[in-house]
Protein backbone atom coordinates (compact mmCIF):
# COMPACT_ATOMS: atom_id res chain seq x y z
CA UNK A 1 0.00 0.00 0.00
CA UNK A 2 1.02 3.81 -0.73
CA UNK A 3 1.33 5.97 2.35
CA UNK A 4 1.46 9.01 0.21
CA UNK A 5 -0.87 9.85 -2.95
CA UNK A 6 1.39 11.84 -4.61
CA UNK A 7 1.36 9.83 -8.29
CA UNK A 8 -1.65 7.82 -7.23
CA UNK A 9 -5.64 7.93 -6.60
CA UNK A 10 -7.33 8.58 -3.44
CA UNK A 11 -10.13 5.73 -3.56
CA UNK A 12 -12.61 6.65 -1.19
CA UNK A 13 -14.10 3.04 0.20
CA UNK A 14 -17.32 2.71 2.43
CA UNK A 15 -20.54 1.54 3.34
CA UNK A 16 -23.62 3.04 1.86
CA UNK A 17 -24.53 6.11 2.88
CA UNK A 18 -21.04 7.08 4.60
CA UNK A 19 -20.57 9.98 2.27
CA UNK A 20 -18.16 9.24 -0.12
CA UNK A 21 -19.62 11.05 -2.77
CA UNK A 22 -19.76 14.30 -1.28
CA UNK A 23 -16.87 14.28 0.33
CA UNK A 24 -14.41 12.50 -2.03
CA UNK A 25 -15.96 15.83 -4.45
CA UNK A 26 -14.81 18.09 -2.01
CA UNK A 27 -11.58 16.60 -1.64
CA UNK A 28 -10.76 16.61 -5.30
CA UNK A 29 -11.33 19.82 -5.45
CA UNK A 30 -9.02 20.91 -2.29
CA UNK A 31 -6.17 18.32 -4.11
CA UNK A 32 -6.98 19.98 -7.14
CA UNK A 33 -7.71 16.52 -8.68
CA UNK A 34 -10.57 14.96 -11.25
CA UNK A 35 -13.14 13.28 -9.14
CA UNK A 36 -15.20 9.92 -10.40
CA UNK A 37 -17.99 8.80 -8.59
CA UNK A 38 -18.00 4.79 -9.82
CA UNK A 39 -21.95 4.42 -8.93
CA UNK A 40 -23.13 7.56 -11.01
CA UNK A 41 -20.54 7.01 -13.75
CA UNK A 42 -21.96 2.99 -14.19
CA UNK A 43 -25.67 4.75 -14.10
CA UNK A 44 -24.11 7.35 -16.96
CA UNK A 45 -22.52 4.85 -19.19
CA UNK A 46 -25.97 2.48 -19.04
CA UNK A 47 -28.15 5.10 -19.09
CA UNK A 48 -29.93 3.48 -16.23
CA UNK A 49 -30.05 3.84 -12.09
CA UNK A 50 -28.34 1.51 -10.09
CA UNK A 51 -31.99 0.10 -8.77
CA UNK A 52 -32.59 -0.05 -12.80
CA UNK A 53 -29.57 -1.96 -13.80
CA UNK A 54 -30.32 -3.99 -10.28
CA UNK A 55 -33.76 -5.35 -11.17
CA UNK A 56 -33.38 -5.93 -14.91
CA UNK A 57 -30.18 -7.75 -14.47
CA UNK A 58 -29.14 -9.10 -10.97
CA UNK A 59 -26.77 -8.61 -8.51
CA UNK A 60 -24.23 -11.14 -10.31
CA UNK A 61 -24.32 -8.85 -13.44
CA UNK A 62 -24.09 -5.55 -11.33
CA UNK A 63 -20.86 -6.73 -9.64
CA UNK A 64 -19.24 -7.58 -13.22
CA UNK A 65 -20.43 -4.44 -14.21
CA UNK A 66 -19.09 -2.77 -11.17
CA UNK A 67 -15.94 -5.03 -11.26
CA UNK A 68 -15.00 -4.04 -14.55
CA UNK A 69 -15.55 0.22 -14.54
CA UNK A 70 -13.93 0.02 -11.05
CA UNK A 71 -10.73 -1.62 -12.29
CA UNK A 72 -10.52 0.46 -15.30
CA UNK A 73 -10.80 3.79 -13.32
CA UNK A 74 -8.30 2.69 -11.43
CA UNK A 75 -6.10 2.01 -14.37
CA UNK A 76 -6.46 6.09 -15.35
CA UNK A 77 -2.16 7.51 -15.29
CA UNK A 78 -4.10 11.12 -14.15
CA UNK A 79 -3.93 10.63 -10.41
CA UNK A 80 -7.74 11.34 -9.43
CA UNK A 81 -10.12 10.78 -6.36
CA UNK A 82 -11.96 7.92 -6.79
CA UNK A 83 -15.54 7.34 -4.76
CA UNK A 84 -16.50 3.46 -5.26
CA UNK A 85 -19.33 1.86 -4.46
CA UNK A 86 -19.69 0.26 -1.53
CA UNK A 87 -19.91 -3.34 -2.44
CA UNK A 88 -16.78 -3.00 -5.25
CA UNK A 89 -14.76 -3.98 -2.33
CA UNK A 90 -15.98 -7.45 -2.51
CA UNK A 91 -13.90 -8.00 -6.09
CA UNK A 92 -10.40 -9.58 -5.72
CA UNK A 93 -9.98 -7.84 -8.94
CA UNK A 94 -10.65 -4.48 -7.17
CA UNK A 95 -8.54 -4.86 -4.29
CA UNK A 96 -5.44 -5.89 -6.34
CA UNK A 97 -5.74 -2.68 -8.39
CA UNK A 98 -6.52 -0.80 -5.14
CA UNK A 99 -3.28 -1.97 -3.75
CA UNK A 100 -1.02 -1.42 -6.73
CA UNK A 101 -2.73 1.96 -7.80
CA UNK A 102 -4.09 4.02 -5.18
CA UNK A 103 -4.12 4.85 -1.65
CA UNK A 104 -7.22 3.94 -0.33
CA UNK A 105 -8.86 5.51 2.67
CA UNK A 106 -11.99 4.26 5.03
CA UNK A 107 -14.98 6.64 4.97
CA UNK A 108 -15.97 6.05 8.60
CA UNK A 109 -19.87 5.84 9.25
CA UNK A 110 -21.75 4.18 12.19
CA UNK A 111 -24.27 1.70 11.32
CA UNK A 112 -27.11 3.81 12.56
CA UNK A 113 -26.44 7.16 10.76
CA UNK A 114 -25.77 4.91 7.56
CA UNK A 115 -28.94 3.34 7.89
CA UNK A 116 -30.87 6.89 8.44
CA UNK A 117 -29.98 8.16 5.74
CA UNK A 118 -30.16 5.50 3.02
CA UNK A 119 -33.56 4.17 4.52
CA UNK A 120 -35.99 5.53 2.26
CA UNK A 121 -34.14 5.81 -0.81
CA UNK A 122 -33.89 3.08 -3.58
CA UNK A 123 -31.17 1.07 -2.86
CA UNK A 124 -31.22 -2.44 -3.25
CA UNK A 125 -29.88 -3.20 -0.42
CA UNK A 126 -31.60 -0.49 2.12
CA UNK A 127 -34.81 -1.91 2.01
CA UNK A 128 -34.79 -4.17 5.17
CA UNK A 129 -32.67 -3.37 8.12
CA UNK A 130 -31.76 -6.39 9.31
CA UNK A 131 -29.71 -7.40 6.24
CA UNK A 132 -28.09 -4.23 6.13
CA UNK A 133 -26.66 -4.28 9.02
CA UNK A 134 -26.00 -8.20 8.60
CA UNK A 135 -24.05 -6.58 4.99
CA UNK A 136 -22.17 -3.91 7.36
CA UNK A 137 -20.89 -6.41 9.75
CA UNK A 138 -19.63 -8.67 6.83
CA UNK A 139 -17.80 -5.98 4.76
CA UNK A 140 -16.11 -4.39 7.34
CA UNK A 141 -13.29 -6.20 7.56
CA UNK A 142 -12.49 -6.38 3.83
CA UNK A 143 -12.80 -2.05 4.33
CA UNK A 144 -10.48 -2.22 6.99
CA UNK A 145 -7.77 -4.80 5.59
CA UNK A 146 -7.61 -2.44 2.00
CA UNK A 147 -7.82 0.78 3.83
CA UNK A 148 -4.25 2.69 4.46
CA UNK A 149 -6.60 4.79 7.20
CA UNK A 150 -9.49 5.81 8.17
CA UNK A 151 -11.46 9.37 7.51
CA UNK A 152 -14.54 10.92 8.35
CA UNK A 153 -13.58 14.71 6.64
CA UNK A 154 -12.30 15.94 3.75
CA UNK A 155 -9.14 17.76 6.04
CA UNK A 156 -8.41 13.66 7.14
CA UNK A 157 -8.65 12.92 3.72
CA UNK A 158 -6.12 15.61 2.55
CA UNK A 159 -3.65 14.68 5.82
CA UNK A 160 -4.12 11.14 4.51
CA UNK A 161 -2.95 11.36 1.01
CA UNK A 162 0.01 13.83 2.21
CA UNK A 163 1.24 10.83 4.50
CA UNK A 164 0.51 13.33 7.36
CA UNK A 165 -0.55 11.17 10.84
CA UNK A 166 -2.10 13.73 13.43
CA UNK A 167 -2.31 11.84 16.67
CA UNK A 168 -1.85 13.06 20.85
CA UNK A 169 0.59 11.18 22.00
CA UNK A 170 1.78 9.33 18.35
CA UNK A 171 5.35 9.85 19.86
CA UNK A 172 5.17 6.74 21.74
CA UNK A 173 4.11 4.97 18.69
CA UNK A 174 6.70 5.96 17.16
CA UNK A 175 8.29 2.85 15.63
CA UNK A 176 4.64 1.38 14.43
CA UNK A 177 4.66 4.62 12.20
CA UNK A 178 8.21 4.74 10.86
CA UNK A 179 7.33 2.45 7.39
CA UNK A 180 9.45 -0.26 6.33
CA UNK A 181 11.30 -2.74 7.97
CA UNK A 182 14.81 -1.17 7.97
CA UNK A 183 17.47 0.58 10.10
CA UNK A 184 16.47 4.08 11.32
CA UNK A 185 18.38 7.11 12.38
CA UNK A 186 17.32 9.60 15.23
CA UNK A 187 18.51 13.37 14.46
CA UNK A 188 18.06 15.68 16.81
CA UNK A 189 19.12 19.04 18.16
CA UNK A 190 20.38 18.89 21.84
CA UNK A 191 17.64 20.72 23.63
CA UNK A 192 15.31 18.62 21.83
CA UNK A 193 16.94 15.70 22.29
CA UNK A 194 17.48 16.36 25.83
CA UNK A 195 13.07 16.60 26.12
CA UNK A 196 12.02 13.90 23.85
CA UNK A 197 14.82 11.83 22.65
CA UNK A 198 14.47 9.19 25.43
CA UNK A 199 11.00 8.38 24.40
CA UNK A 200 11.26 8.76 20.66
CA UNK A 201 14.92 6.16 21.06
CA UNK A 202 12.40 3.88 23.40
CA UNK A 203 9.33 3.93 21.02
CA UNK A 204 11.77 3.02 18.04
CA UNK A 205 13.05 0.33 20.06
CA UNK A 206 15.42 -2.12 18.11
CA UNK A 207 15.55 -0.83 14.68
CA UNK A 208 17.35 2.50 16.08
CA UNK A 209 20.99 2.42 14.54
CA UNK A 210 22.04 5.29 15.71
CA UNK A 211 21.20 8.52 17.48
CA UNK A 212 22.33 11.83 16.56
CA UNK A 213 22.35 15.32 15.91
CA UNK A 214 22.29 18.80 14.21
CA UNK A 215 23.08 22.47 15.91
CA UNK A 216 19.66 24.07 17.24
CA UNK A 217 18.26 26.34 15.10
CA UNK A 218 19.19 27.97 11.78
CA UNK A 219 22.58 26.87 12.33
CA UNK A 220 21.36 23.68 11.50
CA UNK A 221 20.87 24.40 8.23
CA UNK A 222 24.35 24.78 7.17
CA UNK A 223 26.37 22.83 4.36
CA UNK A 224 28.91 22.48 7.53
CA UNK A 225 26.48 20.76 9.79
CA UNK A 226 24.56 18.57 6.95
CA UNK A 227 28.56 17.83 6.16
CA UNK A 228 28.84 16.26 9.79
CA UNK A 229 25.43 14.40 9.47
CA UNK A 230 26.24 12.66 6.11
CA UNK A 231 29.85 11.52 7.70
CA UNK A 232 27.85 10.23 10.61
CA UNK A 233 25.08 7.88 8.44
CA UNK A 234 25.65 4.41 8.59
CA UNK A 235 22.36 3.63 6.97
CA UNK A 236 21.48 1.55 3.80
CA UNK A 237 19.32 2.29 0.81
CA UNK A 238 16.74 0.57 3.19
CA UNK A 239 16.73 2.64 6.30
CA UNK A 240 15.10 5.73 7.26
CA UNK A 241 16.29 9.09 8.44
CA UNK A 242 14.15 10.28 11.49
CA UNK A 243 14.05 14.18 11.96
CA UNK A 244 12.83 15.14 15.88
CA UNK A 245 12.54 19.03 16.25
CA UNK A 246 11.92 21.85 15.01
CA UNK A 247 11.68 23.54 11.07
CA UNK A 248 15.14 24.08 11.00
CA UNK A 249 16.32 20.43 12.30
CA UNK A 250 13.57 18.66 9.51
CA UNK A 251 14.70 21.29 7.09
CA UNK A 252 18.15 20.14 7.15
CA UNK A 253 17.77 16.49 7.95
CA UNK A 254 15.28 16.19 5.10
CA UNK A 255 18.03 17.91 2.69
CA UNK A 256 20.33 15.66 4.35
CA UNK A 257 17.95 11.86 3.39
CA UNK A 258 17.50 13.57 0.10
CA UNK A 259 21.04 13.40 -1.02
CA UNK A 260 22.25 10.37 1.10
CA UNK A 261 22.94 7.29 -1.52
CA UNK A 262 21.44 9.50 -3.79
CA UNK A 263 18.28 9.38 -1.29
CA UNK A 264 17.15 7.48 1.42
CA UNK A 265 13.51 7.65 3.34
CA UNK A 266 12.55 10.29 5.79
CA UNK A 267 10.17 10.97 8.56
CA UNK A 268 9.37 14.77 10.24
CA UNK A 269 8.33 14.48 13.79
CA UNK A 270 7.88 18.12 14.68
CA UNK A 271 8.13 19.38 17.88
CA UNK A 272 7.20 22.98 16.97
CA UNK A 273 4.01 24.26 16.22
CA UNK A 274 5.72 26.03 13.03
CA UNK A 275 6.88 22.41 12.26
CA UNK A 276 3.60 20.90 12.84
CA UNK A 277 1.46 22.87 10.80
CA UNK A 278 4.28 24.15 8.28
CA UNK A 279 7.77 23.12 8.14
CA UNK A 280 7.57 19.59 7.96
CA UNK A 281 4.68 19.24 5.37
CA UNK A 282 5.07 18.97 2.11
CA UNK A 283 8.70 17.88 1.03
CA UNK A 284 10.63 21.20 0.63
CA UNK A 285 13.91 20.61 2.15
CA UNK A 286 16.66 23.03 2.10
CA UNK A 287 19.62 24.78 4.14
CA UNK A 288 21.13 28.50 3.45
CA UNK A 289 23.65 30.28 1.99
CA UNK A 290 25.00 33.83 3.56
CA UNK A 291 23.38 35.54 0.62
CA UNK A 292 19.84 33.87 1.12
CA UNK A 293 17.55 31.44 2.88
CA UNK A 294 16.53 28.38 1.37
CA UNK A 295 18.76 28.69 -1.46
CA UNK A 296 19.97 24.83 -1.66
CA UNK A 297 17.58 22.24 -1.37
CA UNK A 298 15.60 19.50 -2.86
CA UNK A 299 11.76 18.85 -3.12
CA UNK A 300 11.88 15.01 -1.23
CA UNK A 301 8.43 14.36 0.16
CA UNK A 302 8.75 12.15 3.67
CA UNK A 303 7.60 8.47 3.93
CA UNK A 304 5.50 9.59 6.72
CA UNK A 305 4.82 12.84 8.62
CA UNK A 306 3.82 12.06 12.41
CA UNK A 307 2.52 15.34 14.22
CA UNK A 308 2.01 14.94 17.67
CA UNK A 309 0.37 18.20 19.01
CA UNK A 310 1.14 16.89 22.70
CA UNK A 311 4.37 17.94 22.41
CA UNK A 312 3.59 21.05 22.13
CA UNK A 313 2.84 21.11 26.01
CA UNK A 314 6.90 21.57 26.35
CA UNK A 315 6.82 25.04 23.70
CA UNK A 316 8.00 27.82 25.86
CA UNK A 317 4.98 30.66 24.82
CA UNK A 318 7.66 32.77 22.52
CA UNK A 319 8.43 29.75 20.41
CA UNK A 320 4.33 29.33 20.18
CA UNK A 321 4.21 32.94 19.18
CA UNK A 322 6.58 32.21 16.34
CA UNK A 323 4.01 29.39 15.35
CA UNK A 324 0.79 31.46 15.63
CA UNK A 325 2.80 33.38 12.41
CA UNK A 326 2.16 30.84 10.01
CA UNK A 327 -1.45 30.02 11.76
CA UNK A 328 -2.48 33.56 10.59
CA UNK A 329 -0.86 33.47 7.56
CA UNK A 330 -2.83 29.90 6.78
CA UNK A 331 -6.02 31.32 8.01
CA UNK A 332 -5.57 34.29 5.60
CA UNK A 333 -4.86 32.02 2.47
CA UNK A 334 -8.13 29.87 3.46
CA UNK A 335 -10.16 32.70 4.46
CA UNK A 336 -11.19 31.34 7.88
CA UNK A 337 -10.18 32.26 11.87
CA UNK A 338 -8.09 28.70 11.96
CA UNK A 339 -6.27 31.03 15.04
CA UNK A 340 -9.60 30.58 16.94
CA UNK A 341 -9.50 26.94 17.13
CA UNK A 342 -8.52 25.10 19.99
CA UNK A 343 -5.02 23.61 19.55
CA UNK A 344 -5.31 20.59 18.60
CA UNK A 345 -7.57 21.15 15.95
CA UNK A 346 -6.09 24.28 15.04
CA UNK A 347 -3.12 21.92 14.27
CA UNK A 348 -4.94 19.28 12.62
CA UNK A 349 -6.75 21.83 10.30
CA UNK A 350 -3.94 24.14 9.71
CA UNK A 351 -1.69 21.29 8.56
CA UNK A 352 -4.51 20.02 6.29
CA UNK A 353 -4.67 23.34 4.25
CA UNK A 354 -0.86 23.36 4.01
CA UNK A 355 -1.21 19.16 2.96
CA UNK A 356 -3.71 19.75 -0.31
CA UNK A 357 -2.18 22.82 -1.00
CA UNK A 358 0.95 21.13 -1.63
CA UNK A 359 -0.04 17.63 -3.53
CA UNK A 360 -2.02 20.09 -5.46
CA UNK A 361 1.68 21.60 -6.60
CA UNK A 362 4.19 18.96 -5.28
CA UNK A 363 7.37 20.56 -7.00
CA UNK A 364 6.00 24.34 -6.62
CA UNK A 365 5.17 25.69 -10.02
CA UNK A 366 2.31 26.92 -9.19
CA UNK A 367 -0.54 26.98 -6.57
CA UNK A 368 2.02 25.76 -4.18
CA UNK A 369 3.28 29.82 -4.50
CA UNK A 370 0.51 30.88 -2.24
CA UNK A 371 2.46 29.32 0.76
CA UNK A 372 4.70 32.02 0.27
CA UNK A 373 2.50 34.88 1.34
CA UNK A 374 4.51 37.53 2.91
CA UNK A 375 7.58 35.37 2.77
CA UNK A 376 9.49 37.00 0.37
CA UNK A 377 9.76 39.94 2.91
CA UNK A 378 10.52 37.64 5.90
CA UNK A 379 13.13 35.68 3.79
CA UNK A 380 15.11 39.36 3.67
CA UNK A 381 14.77 40.43 7.24
CA UNK A 382 15.90 36.76 8.45
CA UNK A 383 19.35 37.09 5.91
CA UNK A 384 19.72 40.91 6.51
CA UNK A 385 19.91 39.65 10.59
CA UNK A 386 22.42 37.12 9.67
CA UNK A 387 19.86 34.03 10.76
CA UNK A 388 19.76 34.99 14.30
CA UNK A 389 18.87 38.52 15.29
CA UNK A 390 15.71 38.17 13.47
CA UNK A 391 13.61 34.99 14.28
CA UNK A 392 11.32 33.33 11.13
CA UNK A 393 7.87 34.17 13.05
CA UNK A 394 9.00 37.76 13.52
CA UNK A 395 9.78 37.90 9.67
CA UNK A 396 6.91 36.07 8.58
CA UNK A 397 4.58 38.69 10.69
CA UNK A 398 6.30 41.97 9.66
CA UNK A 399 6.19 40.18 5.77
CA UNK A 400 2.53 39.42 6.34
CA UNK A 401 2.03 43.16 7.45
CA UNK A 402 3.74 44.32 3.99
CA UNK A 403 2.02 41.95 1.49
CA UNK A 404 -1.09 42.89 2.98
CA UNK A 405 -0.48 46.64 2.60
CA UNK A 406 0.42 46.31 -0.79
CA UNK A 407 -2.89 44.19 -1.11
CA UNK A 408 -5.00 46.78 -0.07
CA UNK A 409 -6.55 44.34 2.55
CA UNK A 410 -6.84 44.81 6.31
CA UNK A 411 -4.11 44.08 8.35
CA UNK A 412 -6.38 44.23 11.67
CA UNK A 413 -5.34 40.27 12.13
CA UNK A 414 -1.82 40.44 11.79
CA UNK A 415 -1.44 43.64 14.44
CA UNK A 416 -3.68 42.55 17.29
CA UNK A 417 -2.59 38.44 17.12
CA UNK A 418 1.23 38.90 16.39
CA UNK A 419 1.49 42.39 17.06
CA UNK A 420 5.16 43.03 15.03
CA UNK A 421 7.66 45.24 15.82
CA UNK A 422 10.10 46.85 13.19
CA UNK A 423 13.31 44.92 13.27
CA UNK A 424 16.94 46.83 13.66
CA UNK A 425 18.64 45.15 10.41
CA UNK A 426 20.68 47.15 7.29
CA UNK A 427 18.28 47.83 4.67
CA UNK A 428 20.38 47.49 1.79
CA UNK A 429 21.48 44.07 2.76
CA UNK A 430 17.92 43.42 3.00
CA UNK A 431 16.72 44.42 -0.61
CA UNK A 432 20.19 43.01 -1.59
CA UNK A 433 18.67 39.50 -0.27
CA UNK A 434 14.64 40.32 -1.64
CA UNK A 435 16.23 40.63 -5.02
CA UNK A 436 17.86 37.17 -4.97
CA UNK A 437 14.86 35.82 -3.74
CA UNK A 438 13.83 32.09 -5.63
CA UNK A 439 10.35 34.34 -7.06
CA UNK A 440 11.94 36.44 -8.50
CA UNK A 441 12.23 35.93 -12.41
CA UNK A 442 13.96 38.24 -14.83
CA UNK A 443 14.93 40.39 -12.33
CA UNK A 444 11.40 41.08 -11.23
CA UNK A 445 10.00 40.76 -8.05
CA UNK A 446 7.06 38.59 -7.91
CA UNK A 447 4.82 38.66 -4.72
CA UNK A 448 1.83 36.67 -3.56
CA UNK A 449 -1.21 39.12 -2.61
CA UNK A 450 -4.78 38.87 -0.94
CA UNK A 451 -7.33 39.83 -3.45
CA UNK A 452 -9.30 39.54 -0.10
CA UNK A 453 -8.93 36.64 2.68
CA UNK A 454 -9.22 33.26 0.92
CA UNK A 455 -8.30 34.76 -2.68
CA UNK A 456 -4.68 34.59 -3.14
CA UNK A 457 -3.16 35.33 -5.69
CA UNK A 458 0.30 34.71 -6.47
CA UNK A 459 3.13 35.51 -9.37
CA UNK A 460 1.93 39.21 -8.86
CA UNK A 461 4.49 42.01 -10.35
CA UNK A 462 4.85 44.53 -7.96
CA UNK A 463 6.00 48.27 -8.94
CA UNK A 464 10.05 47.82 -7.12
CA UNK A 465 9.55 51.29 -5.51
CA UNK A 466 6.21 49.91 -4.01
CA UNK A 467 7.78 46.99 -2.62
CA UNK A 468 11.07 48.77 -1.43
CA UNK A 469 8.85 51.09 0.50
CA UNK A 470 7.34 48.46 2.17
CA UNK A 471 10.38 46.75 3.40
CA UNK A 472 11.77 50.26 4.50
CA UNK A 473 8.43 50.29 6.53
CA UNK A 474 9.54 46.91 8.35
CA UNK A 475 12.92 47.95 9.69
CA UNK A 476 13.66 50.12 12.82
Amino acid sequence: MAAVALDRHVALVGFMGAGKSSLGAEAAGRLGRPFLDLDLELERELGMTIAEIWAERGEPAFRELEEELTVEALADPVPGVLALGGGAILSERVRESLRDRALTLLVDVEVEEAWRRVRESDRPLAADEERFRVLYEEREPLYLEAAEARVRDVDAIALAAAGVHVESDALALLGSHVPGSGRVALVSDPHVAGIHGADAQLALGARLDATLELPHGEEAKTLEAVGRLWDSLRLGRDGTLVALGGGCTTDAAGYAASAYLRGIPWVPVPTTLVGQIDAAIGGKTAINLPGGKNLVGAFHWPARTIVDPSLLATLPEAQRREGMAEVVKTGLLAGEPLWELPQAELVRRTAAFKAAVCLRDPHDRGPRNVLNLGHTFAHALEAAGGYGEVTHGRAVALGLLAALRLSGVDDEPVRRLLDPKPVPVDRERAWAAMRRDKKTENGELRLVVLDAPGRPRWGVAVPEGDVRAALDELIA
